[in-house]
Formats: structure tokens, sequence, C-alpha cells
């Protein structure tokens, strides 16, 4: 049981229940993966990813200038900003997408900075980005079963789970990715990096194509997801989502952070993003 178990908060949030949003005060006691998760990485900072003086030159342009933040077990981390003020290119070199030019990526306190982003995967690190990249040919139930083979263990179960947990295990589950509205897509692409039973979660613009309802569904399974121990990190340019969702809010502009801390001392309601 290295995923969310049938009695985790991720299970209830996957219910749609009216206690679905509970998860983010954590209660319910301690999950069987969290327990697992502990016994497998044991002892201090476990999971938690973090940037150190990170930085990206492009000929005389400066797209991170010495970027530091933490993204820590069992909290969602959220990055925000006006376009260009370096969110991508952040979510890049903590993915593996991209190598910074200086400064470092650290998962558990170990130097992943060179490291490639499949490499990462196997370390627990999986990521959903803003441009949709499932595989069009393949069924709703085999582009989950790809995350769980590119993981960081080998947990015939999680691919079932995960399609639980994201509402995927209908009929939907049998039909070709091609075609399916963008809504199913992002729930399908989530579901892929959640089959890895990763440690830490990346999301680039997960909301992006969501109506209102799909939204809330998305907002209670990255709670539930928290609540079992998962370290998430979010770049979303809907503040309202942010707002609701997020323990920790850091403000990019012009490659830096210029504000970090709660969710409701830092979004500036009349700033407009």
């Amino acid at each position: 049981g290295r995923g969310p178990g049938p009695g985790s908060p991720a299970s209830a949030a996957a219910a749609g229940g009216s206690g679905a949003g509970k998860p983010s005060g954590a209660g319910g006691g301690p999950s069987r993966r969290g327990k697992t998760g502990a016994a497998l990485r044991g002892g201090a900072d476990p999971g938690t990813l973090a940037a150190r003086g990170l930085r990206v030159a492009y000929g005389g342009f400066t797209a991170l200038d010495g970027v530091t933040l933490d993204v820590p077990p069992g909290r969602i981390t959220a990055v925000a900003g006006p376009n260009g003020a370096g969110k991508s290119t952040l979510f890049h070199c903590l993915a593996g997408t991209l190598r910074p030019s200086g400064g470092q990526v650290l998962l558990a306190g170990r130097d992943v900075t060179r490291l490639a982003a499949h490499a990462r995967t196997r370390l627990g690190i999986a990521r959903t980005f803003q441009q949709l990249a499932v595989f069009p040919s393949l069924t709703v139930a085999e582009n989950v079963r790809v995350g769980a083979e590119q993981g960081r263990i080998a947990d015939p179960g999680a691919a079932e789970r995960a399609l639980r947990l994201l509402g995927l295990d209908g009929p939907v589950r049998s039909l070709p990715a091609a075609g399916l509205p963008t809504g199913t897509l992002r729930r399908v692409e989530l579901a892929r990096a959640l089959a890895g039973s990763p440690r830490v979660l990346l999301l680039d613009e997960p909301a992006a194509g969501l109506d209102t309802g799909e939204v809330s569904a998305l907002a209670r399974v990255l709670r539930a997801l928290a609540a079992d121990g998962t370290a998430l990190l979010v770049v979303e340019h809907d503040l309202d989502l942010v707002a609701d969702l997020a323990h920790t809010v850091h403000v990019m502009a012009a490659g830096r952070i210029v504000a970090s801390g709660p969710a409701d001392r830092v979004l500036d309601p009349g700033s407009g993003g």
C-alpha cells in the first residue's frame, strides 16, 4: 500500500462527499502511505524538494535570479506572478527539463541538479505540464499505467488507485485519449503522475481549461494528496484557486521571489495577477 489506500483521505476526496474538503486539516489519523513513505525515507527532511539560489540566463537575459524556496511534504506550495515572471522556468528547473546556470535543486538533502527528468521521476518527483501530454492512441487506463512503470516503486495496484482517485475507473478507462475533453485529459495526466507513487508532485497550470466544478474536484484531490504526505508545488494563474488551496504562496516578478507567506497575507485582492 504505497499509494492512497482505501481508507485514506485521498480516497474520501475521490468520493466527492460533503467531507471531501476536510483533508486540508490532515485529520483522520496516519495514512498507510505516510507510514510507508517514512519507513522508506527514514529520518529528517523526508521528501522536501528545495531550490537554492537558482539562476537561469539566456545570453543577456536573466530568467531566474537567485530563487530559493522549499516544497515540503504534506503542504501545498504555490508560485504565482505575471507572465514572464519566471514561473515556468523555475518549474522546469525543478522538474529536470531545464538545467539552471547556477544554484542547486535538492531532494531530501540530495543534490539532484544534474539529474534529467526521467531520473528525478525514479526518485519520486512527478510532474504535469501546462500543455497536455497524454498518448492519444492509448486508452485512459494504458496512459495511467505508463506512469506506474516510470515511477519510483514497482506497485501493481498504484495505477488502479490513481484511476479510482480521479474518477476514471468507469467506462472511460477503456476509451482512447484522443478526442476526450480537456477536463478529462487533465485528470488522466494527473492520474498518470500519481501512478508512480511520487513523494513530490509538480503541477504547471493544472486548472487551465477546467470548468468550475472540475476546479473544485481538482482542489479536493490535491488537498487529500497533501494530507497523505505528498509535497505539492502548483504554478497557477488562477489566484482564487491559489488562495483557496495553498499553504504557502511565493509571488515572482522579473525572475525573483518578491513575496512569500500564507495566501491571505501575500495575495493582494486588488493586484489582479
